[in-house]
């Protein structure tokens, strides 16, 4: 497959380790770009529902390329998000090309882009973190249920359909929510002189300008790798939302990635995970 060369990515909301994570289309993506850069912008691991011992060896390709990147000086930012908040207490560690932040500042041609996962701006996780994860595993098991109906209109012939978007673009609570989201990203991007404000959190892909009384800025956000399968990339001074569902020739390409859903225990995953670490750090010690 012949890679596709891009400045920058931003990745979020992975939520490796869940049902609905579509990691093999992930995979698919991943080996179809060359990165200059990548900025993985929150909930890449779902820690919270890690305890669910559920970690399909997709999951585990995933984590492998993403350390191949890291082997091979691409620099890979890892932005903590909510749902791998365990992450934060390692803000500001740093090994080679690999960093772990809770927000970033890059300059882009010029410009300046602030970027974080947006959980921040989220009362819920602020003052009822308890709601926050139960609402994790209701979303989760729609999800699921989903994936189901899902698999019941391909053999009637009939598209697939998202319910937790239709939910969320029926909802006026959750329309309302969306929209102050992105508008309070944008005021305090706009406070700050910030050209781009970058964020994930709310799984709803967008690039868009917002403008007040005070300036204007360009707001994007990644989206997800659940229900919209999306990306950012950066390249040649233009930002674009990559849509895995418009990219014909990725959903046809045959990879070798039909596995099935094997799980891994806790300890097989752990020791799988630190022999790959050791891997990349010993191969950055002997050059």
């Amino acid at each position: 497959m012949k890679k596709r060369p891009v400045d920058i990515v931003v990745i979020s909301d992975v939520h490796l380790g869940t049902y609905g994570c579509h990691a093999k289309e992930l995979i698919k993506y991943l080996k179809s770009i060359n990165p200059k850069q990548v900025v993985l912008n929150g909930d890449i691991v779902d820690i919270w529902q890690f305890n669910k011992r559920y970690w399909p060896k997709s999951h585990m390709k995933v984590v492998k390329l993403l350390m191949e990147w890291i082997a091979k000086g691409v620099q890979v930012h890892y932005i903590t998000g909510n749902h791998d908040e365990m992450m934060r207490k390692f803000s500001g560690f740093k090994l080679g090309s690999f960093s772990i932040v809770n927000k970033l500042v890059l300059t882009v041609h010029g410009k300046q882009a602030w970027i974080f996962h947006g959980d921040v701006f989220d009362v819920t996780m602020q003052h009822s973190k308890w709601l926050a994860k139960l609402g994790a595993i209701g979303y989760d098991t729609l999800i699921l249920i989903n994936s189901a109906v899902n698999f019941c209109y391909k053999k009637f012939g009939r598209g697939p359909v998202s319910m937790s978007k239709k939910i969320k673009n029926s909802v006026k609570s959750a329309v309302k929510f969306i929209n102050n989201f992105e508008q309070t990203a944008a005021d305090i991007a706009i406070e700050n002189d910030f050209d781009y404000v970058v964020c994930g959190h709310i799984h709803q892909p967008e690039i868009k300008s917002i403008e007040t009384e005070n300036g204007s800025v360009i707001y994007l956000n990644s989206g997800d790798w659940i229900e919209n399968l999306t990306a950012l990339e950066y390249t040649k001074g233009k930002w674009e939302l990559y849509r895995y569902e418009d990219d014909m020739y990725l959903q046809s390409y045959n990879s070798d990635h039909n596995d099935h859903v094997d799980m891994l225990e806790k300890k097989e995953l752990f020791q799988s995970l630190m022999s790959e670490f050791n891997d990349m750090v010993a191969s950055k010690v002997s050059k």
